[in-house]
């Protein structure tokens, strides 16, 4: 499916304390299979847009940021809502606060979102059916064989890199 610029990606937590929007069409999306998305979300995977964190505007309220583990070691920023603690989004060590992965399930329509690929598949419920015309890799990718050019050039825009 593919998704406008200017697309209307809004969403929110459970029980509408936090309402945030996406300013722009995200980068890419993963679903992730890994056993630590497995264990933070308590479902089979977690499916997540990456988006600028300036493409990312809070409407309403005041999300507070959890640091927890991650397989890294290197930890993460979980951004939840603090009545219902859904996670909305999240900031890995690797980005850091500049690139948000976005929790598609916050979306009023997730369904814009589908997944751009399936990560970290040596790991995924053996229940979990992919399609056969998407692609999946065992472990983590190269962005570069992947990503379209619009969203690495952004992407190397984030980082600050000529």
């Amino acid at each position: 499916m593919k998704i406008s610029e200017d697309a209307d990606l809004r969403g929110g937590c459970t029980c509408g304390a936090v309402r945030y929007r996406i300013m722009r069409k995200p980068m890419f999306v993963h679903c992730c299979h890994c056993r630590w998305c497995q264990r933070e979300t308590g479902t089979a995977f977690a499916l997540n847009a990456l988006v600028e964190t300036s493409e990312l505007s809070v409407l309403e309220g005041n999300p507070k940021t959890v640091l927890t583990p991650s397989n890294s070691g290197k930890g993460q920023k979980i951004v939840r809502c603090p009545d219902c603690e859904i996670a909305l989004w999240s900031h890995y060590s690797g980005a850091g606060d500049k690139l948000a992965f976005v929790r598609v399930g916050t979306l009023d329509n997730p369904d814009q979102l589908p997944p751009d690929i399936h990560i970290f598949t040596a790991s995924k419920q053996p229940w979990v059916v992919l399609p056969p015309d998407m692609p999946a890799v065992e472990e983590y990718y190269s962005a570069r064989t992947y990503w379209p050019a619009e969203s690495l050039e952004r992407r190397k825009a984030l980082a600050g890199k000529d």
